[in-house]
């Protein structure tokens, strides 16, 4: 099983290459020339974009091949104070590049939107704001050029006092997305509210890919190992929208997400880096009938936390472990 990891947004080996800058409604709204205030939003986006695209050659350099963008690289892109502002026509050739140089490297990239972004809300206005969100993220994917599987990875949201409602009211409101947002979509389990079996039974009832993120499954679980659940994840992968994108010739492996708790008392946060005995350990139980998986690392930090693991790996290399580069292994069982 081919094993590629990745990390998220940011970099702490690469220097002043924050890729989320941003600015104020209140320091907007200082400016009052709001010609020149957009103007200036559109100089800080234009420099969260060139800052991924340093990232995205540091990745390229170090052989990793699996990305989550930041979600900020539009400062107030979608405050409502700003809604006669179309920042894409202005970024057009930023975004383009940036979207250039992953298709031209085959980079898996995506996003995931923030925790407001929930499809299992009661409250109309919550839903479209939402909605809202996943257009933006959707209309940045298609800006560099990207097909849906570019994807933007999201949570079931809250139980609003009633999981099992919400859970329909979720699998409803997805059913109701236009065909764009929808095929871009997967879909994670969380830490504290829908495990993973319910995010699975949610994946199943809508089609969409599951992402297993095995931290949050070991905090909130129903007494499954996360292998045991892996064969109905992995066809969660086989069928349905994740089989409609770009990158015909790199068919889209199935991902998970992997963190490290902080400590006992604060099991829920993540580390700075990963632990390699129990990522190693899932990966050796599933590596029998997977081909390929994608490992996003989710530790506080990022591509340093990355390349700590490698270090872990090349240690056992030679036990069922053979380091293929800098940031991909191959497991065998």
């Amino acid at each position: 099983m081919i094993v590629r990891f990745g990390y998220v947004a940011m970099s702490v080996n690469v220097q002043n290459a924050s890729p989320s800058k941003t600015m104020t409604l209140a320091s907007f709204n200082k400016i009052e020339d709001r010609e020149a205030a957009i103007r200036k939003l559109e100089r800080i986006a234009a420099e969260n974009l060139h800052n991924t695209l340093r990232l995205l050659r540091h990745n390229r350099a170090n052989d990793i091949e699996v990305y989550r963008f930041s979600s900020k690289l539009i400062p107030l892109a979608t405050h409502q104070d700003l809604r006669d502002w179309d920042p894409f026509q202005a970024l057009a050739p930023d975004f383009a590049e940036v979207g250039n140089y992953a298709k031209a490297n085959g980079m898996r990239v995506s996003f995931h939107p923030d925790h407001f972004t929930v499809l299992s809300t009661p409250r109309p206005e919550v839903l479209q704001s939402s909605i809202n969100d996943l257009q933006y993220h959707k209309a940045m994917l298609e800006a560099m050029g990207l097909g849906a599987n570019a994807k933007n990875n999201i949570h079931i949201g809250g139980a609003y006092g009633d999981k099992v409602t919400s859970g329909q009211r979720f699998v409803e409101q997805v059913g109701a997305l236009e065909v764009s947002l929808k095929e871009r979509l997967t879909l994670e389990n969380d830490d504290k509210t829908f495990n993973a079996v319910e995010t699975l039974e949610a994946c199943k009832l809508t089609g969409l890919p599951m992402v297993l993120d095995i931290h949050h499954q070991w905090v909130n679980n129903e007494g499954e190992k996360p292998w045991e659940l892996w064969p109905d994840i992995l066809s969660t992968w086989k069928g349905g929208w994740a089989q409609t994108g770009a990158f015909p010739d790199h068919p889209l492996p199935p991902k998970v997400h992997a963190s490290s708790p902080k400590s006992e008392k604060d099991p829920r946060s993540h580390a700075d880096g990963v632990e390699v005995e129990p990522l190693l350990t899932f990966l050796r139980h599933i590596a029998g009938y997977t081909d390929r998986i994608d490992v996003m690392l989710e530790a506080k930090r990022k591509d340093e936390a990355l390349f700590g693991l490698m270090d872990q790996l090349r240690l056992q290399e030679g036990d069922g472990i053979k380091v293929l580069n800098g940031a991909s292994v191959e497991i065998t069982p």
